[in-house]
């Protein structure tokens, strides 16, 4: 370990959340001297996955509400006599990824790809309290969104006429960047998508709903422009992979396998890592080569000409979300049907919750919609016979309770079971991020901004990472486009244990 503080290293990186990992990756062949450390005991940082036993250590350590860092107001509770505690892996920002995703190009160009095992994302549902006037008021119901014209076509819930309607916007979506489109959304291009859906394609509040549920806009207020990109995400996607889905989830985690592959991409390519170990102290060096003496919580100075690192600061015009994690005893398996014939078996599916579609009971209405990412145990997140239910929604006073009903009316849509019976350990949290990705630099310290905290990862979280690539390969422009993430497959080899290197 002395050695280290004799080297001089072309590139320290602090922590390995996902951008820092897929800018590791970026360096994995620049045969650079390159030291990657973190803090915690754990990759992934704000995209980690735990264990039931770390998803409580981590609790207890982010359970103050002012609580220092992105992550804030923890809490565990859990019923008796759960299997294997460590047969879990419990993602802390899920994000599905849709098939068209730059980021899957990048994991492809670099042969990352090959170490990630990915399972589809099935059917998007509308939740529906029951109506007044049902005989089983108790009983709300989950309605599926069409979102292909053969959907469209089939679907029996949608009258004939709102069909021609909805049909008549699919085909200006996939069409919208044409000269004669652009003329027509331009002028509303910052108007909320849901007016711009009613004046122009007439279509009702129930159509509405759908479209914007499918952009996952987390205020439920996305503005047109914004909007007909991600449905044109969303539907272009539909059946590159294959029949029937749209978006893909990496098995075992999440995000944080995503994280782990970049590491380990950068441990066979020579890079040094130490987790447990954080940076208590930058100084900068005269010397112009070396720039930095970076004190590490091991008593350990090491030298670097570049620091790159995350952020533990939300912006001022950042975003909190209120996020529930709960284990379910019950495997909802109505709700992981195939769609088509030739459609894999689904692992997730979306359940959204419109806002003012949730009350608490005592009189609080949800202000924001509020989404639930229902996950099977095929994305080996949980043992079989069970699964997993990530709720989040934009934080408010009553946020954690609006989540808690929400998490039953799911349960009793999707099964029956009443109350929160089946909920074998729930954890609850608050996290800050930012809305669009950013990177800083001072003078030798490169600082990855807070993550966007969407539920559907967004390629412009890619920027950051080419910049700062950019910024160490003094490369641009077509060049650069040549080389970024761009490898050919190694030679075997045996790289168990890499990260020990």
């Amino acid at each position: 370990m002395e050695s280290l503080s004799d080297t001089d290293w072309d590139v320290v990186i602090s922590g390995t959340g996902l951008q820092q990992s897929l800018f590791a990756l970026a360096l994995s062949r620049s045969g650079k001297n390159i030291l990657h450390v973190d803090p915690e005991g754990y990759y992934g940082e704000h995209e980690a996955a735990f264990s039931l036993q770390e998803a409580d250590a981590w609790a207890e350590k982010h359970a103050s509400p002012d609580a220092p860092g992105l992550f804030r107001a923890a809490k565990v509770t859990k019923a008796d006599g759960l299997p294997s505690p460590r047969g879990y892996s419990l993602a802390l920002a899920p994000q599905l990824i849709h098939a068209r995703s730059e980021l899957l190009n990048k994991l492809v160009s670099s042969k990352a790809f090959r170490q990630i095992e990915f399972q589809a994302v099935g059917s998007f549902f509308i939740f529906q309290p029951a109506a007044a006037d049902s005989e089983d008021a108790a009983t709300p119901t989950l309605a599926r969104i069409p979102s292909t014209r053969e959907d469209v076509f089939l679907s029996t819930a949608i009258p004939v006429r709102a069909k021609r309607s909805l049909m008549k916007f699919l085909k200006f979506v996939l069409d919208h960047e044409s000269e004669t489109q652009v003329e027509v959304w331009k002028p509303h291009a910052s108007k909320p998508l849901a007016e711009f859906l009613g004046s122009e394609f007439k279509l009702d509040a129930t159509l509405q709903s759908y479209i914007v549920t499918l952009t996952l806009s987390l205020d439920g207020n996305i503005p047109v422009e914004d909007g007909l990109v991600a449905i044109s995400r969303h539907l272009s996607s539909m059946g590159v992979f294959g029949a029937g889905f749209a978006a893909i989830y990496p098995k075992w985690g999440g995000l944080s396998e995503v994280c782990q592959v970049g590491c380990r991409a950068a441990a066979v390519g020579g890079a040094v890592y130490m987790l447990g170990t954080g940076i208590t102290k930058v100084a900068k060096r005269a010397d112009e080569a070396v720039k930095l003496d970076i004190s590490l919580s091991n008593d350990m100075v090491v030298r670097a000409k570049t620091l790159f690192r995350g952020s533990e600061i939300s912006p001022a015009d950042g975003v909190m979300l209120a996020r529930t994690t709960a284990v379910i005893e019950t495997a909802l398996p109505n709700l992981f049907e195939t769609v088509m014939d030739g459609s894999p078996t689904p692992s997730a599916v979306v359940v959204a919750f419109p806002a003012g579609s949730v009350t608490d009971g005592h009189g609080s209405v949800s202000q924001y919609p509020i989404y639930a990412m229902v996950h099977s145990s095929d994305t080996g997140e949980c043992p079989v016979g069970q699964c997993i239910i990530y709720l989040s929604t934009i934080s408010t006073p009553s946020s954690q309770i609006l989540l808690d009903t929400a998490l039953s009316s799911l349960l009793r849509a999707a099964s029956g079971v009443q109350e929160n019976r089946g909920v074998a350990f729930k954890l609850q949290y608050q996290q800050k991020g930012a809305r669009t990705p950013s990177l800083i630099v001072d003078d030798g310290i490169v600082t990855f901004g807070a993550p966007a905290l969407d539920l559907a990862f967004r390629d412009d979280m890619l920027q950051p990472v080419l910049e700062a690539w950019q910024r160490f390969a003094g490369q641009s422009g077509q060049e650069a486009d040549a080389q970024y993430l761009v490898f050919e497959d190694r030679e075997v080899v045996d790289d168990d244990d890499v990260f020990n290197a």
